[in-house]
């Protein structure tokens, strides 16, 4: 009769849906500790922003300690709303009496849509109309008007047109890569250098430190010129993505992109430096392609009357060649003078 009765007492609680079962306790005990999981998110991203923010403002604050107030220039890049960003990239000095110039010019180009980004290098011996002046290398443009000036000389001779600038000061590059790196970065010399770079290097597997990191990149006094300078530019940029997306420099980021956009002269909002920095950095693909300008069998060596030796280009060509690499998603390799793969 008793077990009749709690038979019938279960079918019952049943038919009335208030059987506890093994499934509907664990489901409860889950319902309970959402709560906590939830807050405990909350608090690892809230750390994650308060540690962020602080080590930007921190590098920031370094920066202004040290670096010169700067000016941001005048510049009419063409804004395509294109799912693209590009930014002319270049790498300041000050010549002998206190002349502005620049030793480096790349256009980089992140596609927010692929998460690609594709840097190409221009070679500043390049003989080219300057709009409003003479024919002069085209680095000269930067001398005589700043970015603006030498925008609209790329957009003359090579139809690149760049949305923003950013003029890295040497200094701050020097800083950035020691706040990196504190032991160096890992690089191969490949042959001894000294000549005008401020440093003595020797040929073999190194550890650069920031100094000598930069005067590796600017080294140009061999045989390979102006060519071998881009070439090496190029392999030390290569060399540092690698190194700011190795999982041990991650925690220095942030501190480091405070450092550097104090001594970075740009037009760039901020909102678009941390939009691009965070696509490419958490989803980007860390293969760059990159373009040498003018390319292989686009130009010959000439002697000019104002500006000595210099390269004269086949513009079309080029253009073409630039259109390819910026709007295509090429998988080409080509050796100096061309488009080349990342290792």
């Amino acid at each position: 009769m008793t077990e009749q009765k709690d038979i019938k007492e279960t079918e019952y609680r049943r038919q009335k849906g208030t059987t506890s079962t093994p499934s509907r306790r664990r489901n409860k005990k889950r319902m309970r500790k959402l709560p906590f999981i939830i807050l405990i998110i909350l608090i690892i991203l809230i750390s994650i922003i308060v540690y962020i923010t602080h080590q930007y403002n921190s590098g920031m604050k370094y920066a202004k300690e040290h670096a010169k107030d700067v000016k941001v220039h005048k510049f009419n890049g063409n804004m395509k709303n294109d799912g693209k960003i590009s930014v002319l990239v270049l790498g300041a000095d000050k010549a002998q009496g206190g002349k502005s110039r620049t030793d480096s010019i790349m256009i980089v180009q992140y596609d927010y849509v692929h998460k690609k980004m594709k840097m190409m290098s221009v070679m500043r011996d390049i003989y080219a109309d300057i709009p409003g002046y003479d024919k002069y290398k085209i680095n000269a443009a930067y001398s005589l008007g700043g970015p603006e000036l030498l925008r609209k000389s790329l957009n003359k001779n090579l139809g690149i047109n760049p949305e923003y600038y950013a003029v890295v000061d040497f200094t701050g590059f020097e800083k950035m890569i020691d706040e990196l790196q504190p032991n160096g970065v890992p690089i191969d010399v490949e042959k001894d250098m000294s000549e005008n770079i401020g440093v003595s290097l020797k040929k073999g597997h190194h550890k650069l430190n920031g100094k000598e990191l930069l005067g590796y990149a600017r080294f140009r006094h061999d045989p390979e010129g102006d060519f071998g300078r881009v070439r090496r530019q190029q392999q030390v940029m290569q060399t540092l993505k690698q190194e700011l997306v190795n999982f041990n420099t991650v925690a220095k980021l942030p501190k480091v992109a405070g450092i550097l956009r104090g001594y970075v002269n740009t037009n760039m909002p901020n909102s678009a430096i941390f939009q691009t920095g965070i696509s490419f950095g958490i989803r980007g693909d860390k293969d760059v392609q990159s373009l040498t300008v003018p390319i292989k069998g686009s130009y010959q060596d000439i002697n000019t009357n104002n500006d000595g030796s210099a390269l004269q280009i086949d513009s079309e060509k080029n253009k073409q060649a630039i259109k390819n690499f910026f709007e295509e998603m090429r998988k080409d390799h080509y050796a100096v003078g061309g488009v080349r793969k990342s290792d």
